[in-house]
C-alpha cells in the first residue's frame, strides 16, 4: 500500500514473538504511528525495563527506544491525516488499526503475536487483525497489552517516540500545535485560529474529526450572521 512505510532491521527467523501498538489513533493533527517488534524470548526485553510507555517519561522513553532498535527487530508504519480520511471511507477506524498492525508485523515474520485490543471485544479484533495477516501467525488480542506483554511494550514505546517526534517537527513548521488531540487545549485552540483564519483544516489535519467538523460548522454559522 503506498501509504505505508516501513524501517525496519530485518531477520528472517519463524519462531519469534512480536508485539504491536499504535500511537495517536485519536489524534486530530498529524499521524497515527504503529510499531511492531520481534523477540526470541521475552525475558530479553524485560531486561532492558520495557513497560506501558504512558507510564515513563519522555527521557526514559527516548533511552530505551535507541536500545530496542539496536537490538530487536522492528518495524513502523505511518498512517498521515490525509490518509486516514481517505481510508475512512472505506474502512471503520478501528479497521484501519487493525490492518495497520497487520503491515507492521508482516515484515518480521513472526509465529505469534500479541496486540494491543482497539476494539471492546478482544476476540473479534484478533480476527480482524489475523484477516490482514499472512497466514501462518497466531494473532492473540488483549486489551491493556502494551502493560502485559513485554514486546508490545517494546512497540509501545517505539510508536511513542516517533509519533512525539513528528509532532515536534510539525510544531516547528506550524506553531504550537500541542500533542495533537482532540482533548489537548492547545491542539483545539491551533485549529480554531487557523480555521477561523483560512475557512478549511489544515493539512496537518483529520477533516473527518468531529472536532474539525464542529469548528468548521462554527465557522460557518459565524460567516452567516455577518452577512
Amino acid at each position: 500500500s503506498p501509504c505505508i512505510r516501513y524501517f525496519h532491521k530485518s531477520i528472517q527467523v519463524l519462531s519469534m514473538i512480536c508485539g504491536v501498538d499504535e500511537a495517536g489513533k485519536g489524534s486530530v493533527l498529524g499521524p497515527m504511528v504503529v510499531a511492531a517488534v520481534g523477540c526470541m524470548d521475552m525475558d530479553d526485553l524485560i531486561a532492558l525495563g520495557v513497560a506501558d510507555s504512558k507510564k515513563m517519561s519522555s527521557k526514559h522513553r527516548e533511552m530505551i527506544s535507541i536500545e530496542i532498535k539496536a537490538k530487536f527487530p522492528f518495524s513502523i508504519v505511518i498512517l498521515e491525516a490525509d490518509e486516514i480520511d481517505d481510508l475512512r471511507r472505506s474502512m471503520t477506524m478501528n479497521e484501519i488499526v487493525a490492518r495497520s498492525h497487520a503491515e507492521a508485523l508482516s515484515s518480521l515474520n513472526c509465529k505469534c503475536a500479541y496486540v494491543d485490543a482497539c476494539d471492546v471485544n478482544e476476540k473479534r479484533y484478533g480476527e480482524t487483525v489475523s484477516s490482514f495477516s499472512p497466514s501462518g501467525c497466531t494473532i492473540i488480542s488483549r486489551h491493556k497489552a502494551d502493560s502485559l506483554f513485554p514486546p508490545v511494550s517494546a512497540a509501545s514505546i517505539i510508536a511513542k517516540v516517533e509519533r512525539d517526534r513528528i509532532i515536534e517537527e510539525l510544531s516547528q513548521e506550524y506553531g504550537d500545535i500541542g500533542s495533537g488531540y482532540p482533548s489537548d487545549p492547545i491542539t483545539v485552540a491551533y485549529l480554531t485560529k487557523f480555521i477561523r483564519h483560512h475557512g478549511h483544516s489544515p493539512g496537518i489535519a483529520r477533516s473527518g474529526w468531529e472536532t474539525v467538523k464542529n469548528l468548521l460548522h462554527q465557522k460557518n454559522q459565524s460567516s452567516l450572521l455577518d452577512f
